[in-house]
C-alpha cells in the first residue's frame, strides 16, 4: 500500500524558490479575483486601485511608510526570540507598555526638560517598558519552564486592560466626556524627514544592526545554538537561561520602541488601538522572511502596501472592510504557505517502509 507523507527537501536553488513564490502570488491573485467577482467588482480595476492607493502619490506613499515602520521594528524584535525557539506572541502587549512608559514623560514631563532630552528619555523609557514586559515570561520560562506562548499571549490582554484603566482613570484627558488620553504637546512629537517621522531612518539602521548582531556576534551565535538544541548549548558551555532572558529583554525592548514611535510619531496619543494588530502581523512578516533582517524589510513594505491598498478600495469600490481583510488574508495565506513547500515536499512510500 502506498502512503503519502511530508519530508524535508534538500535546499532548492534560488531560481526554483522564487518560481514557487511567483506561482503562489499568481494563485493568491486568482483566488482574490474570484472573491472580487463574487462581490460584483472587476478584479483588475480593484488590484490597480490597491497599488495606486498605496504608491500612487507622495501623500499615500508616506502613509504606507508609516504602516511599515512599526511592523518592521516589531518583526525584528520577535525574530530574535523566534530564532531561539522562544515563541514570543506578546508583542502587542510589549508595544503598549513601551507606549505607556514613554507616554508618562510625554504627557507629564514635556515642559520640564529640553526637547532633545525629552525625546531621548521617551526613547529609553519605551525600550525599558517593552524590555521589562518581555523579561517576565522569559524569567518564568527559564526558572520554571512555563509555556511562553500562552504566557506572552495573556500578557497582551493585561497590557490592553491597563491602557483602558489609564484612559478611564489617572490619564484621562481633562474635560473630556469620553475615556481617552490627551494629545501630545508638540515638544513630545517626532520631527519629520521627507514627510515621515524619523522613525523610518531608525528602522533602516535596525535592519543593518540586526543582521550584524545575528550573523557576526557571539550573542547571535548563542541564540542560534540555543534554538537548535538547548542540550547542545549547555554542553558547549552556554548559559541557556541567561541567553533566553537577555534575548527576550532585547526582543521586548524593540517592540516597546515601536510603541514609542507610534505614540510620538503617528498617533500622538495612546488608545486601545495603538498596537493595532502590529504584534500579530509582525509574526507573519518574520516567518515569511525566514527571520532574515533584509527580508523583513521587503515583507513589511509588501504588507504595508496591502493594508494601505485595502483601505483605499473600501472607499473607491465600497467594498466592506471584512471583505478587504479577507482579500489581504488570502494573499498572505498563499505567500506564507508557499514557504512550507519550499522547505518540504510530498513523498510516497510503501506501508512496510512507512512502518520502518
Amino acid at each position: 500500500m502506498i502512503s503519502l507523507h511530508m519530508v524535508k527537501r534538500e535546499e532548492l536553488p534560488k531560481r526554483e524558490q522564487w518560481l514557487i513564490r511567483g506561482i503562489a502570488l499568481m494563485g493568491a491573485l486568482l483566488a482574490g479575483a474570484l472573491l472580487l467577482l463574487s462581490l460584483g467588482h472587476d478584479p483588475l480595476a480593484v488590484y490597480r486601485d490597491m497599488v495606486v492607493g498605496a504608491l500612487g502619490s507622495p501623500t499615500v506613499r508616506k502613509e504606507t511608510v508609516k504602516i511599515a515602520v512599526p511592523l518592521l521594528i516589531t518583526a525584528i524584535g520577535i525574530s530574535l526570540a523566534f530564532r531561539m525557539r522562544f515563541w514570543n506572541i506578546g508583542a502587542e502587549g510589549q508595544i503598549l507598555m513601551g507606549a505607556v512608559c514613554a507616554g508618562y514623560f510625554a504627557f507629564f514631563q514635556y515642559d520640564s526638560m529640553p526637547r532633545p532630552l525629552l525625546l531621548l528619555v521617551m526613547f529609553l523609557a519605551g525600550m525599558a517598558g517593552g524590555g521589562l514586559y518581555g523579561l517576565i515570561p522569559a524569567f518564568f520560562k527559564a526558572r520554571w519552564g512555563t509555556n511562553e506562548t500562552l504566557f506572552t499571549l495573556m500578557l497582551d490582554y493585561i497590557a490592553l486592560s491597563f491602557v483602558k484603566y489609564l484612559q478611564n482613570g489617572p490619564w484621562k484627558a481633562p474635560h473630556s466626556q469620553f475615556p481617552k488620553m490627551p494629545m501630545l504637546d508638540d515638544r513630545a512629537r517626532l520631527t519629520k524627514v521627507f514627510g515621515v517621522h524619523w522613525g523610518w531612518i531608525l528602522a533602516l539602521v535596525l535592519v543593518a544592526a540586526a543582521y550584524f548582531y545575528v550573523t557576526k556576534t557571539k550573542q547571535g551565535y548563542e541564540i542560534a545554538v540555543v534554538g537548535e538544541s538547548m542540550d547542545t548549548a549547555r554542553y558547549a558551555g552556554i548559559d541557556v537561561r541567561f541567553v533566553m532572558i537577555r534575548t527576550m529583554v532585547l526582543s521586548g525592548a524593540l517592540c516597546g520602541l515601536a510603541g514609542m514611535l507610534q505614540l510620538a510619531g503617528s498617533d500622538h496619543t495612546i488608545t486601545e488601538g495603538t498596537a493595532g494588530g502590529v504584534g500579530f502581523t509582525a509574526i507573519t512578516v518574520a516567518w515569511m522572511a525566514k527571520m532574515d533582517a533584509f527580508g523583513m524589510l521587503a515583507v513589511s513594505v509588501f504588507i504595508a502596501i496591502l493594508e494601505r491598498g485595502a483601505d483605499k478600495i473600501q472607499t473607491t469600490f465600497k467594498i466592506p472592510a471584512s471583505a478587504a481583510e479577507v482579500l489581504t488574508g488570502l494573499i498572505l495565506f498563499f505567500m506564507l504557505g508557499c514557504e512550507f513547500f519550499i522547505d518540504y515536499k510530498l513523498a510516497r512510500s510503501r506501508e512496510k517502509e512507512a512502518r520502518a
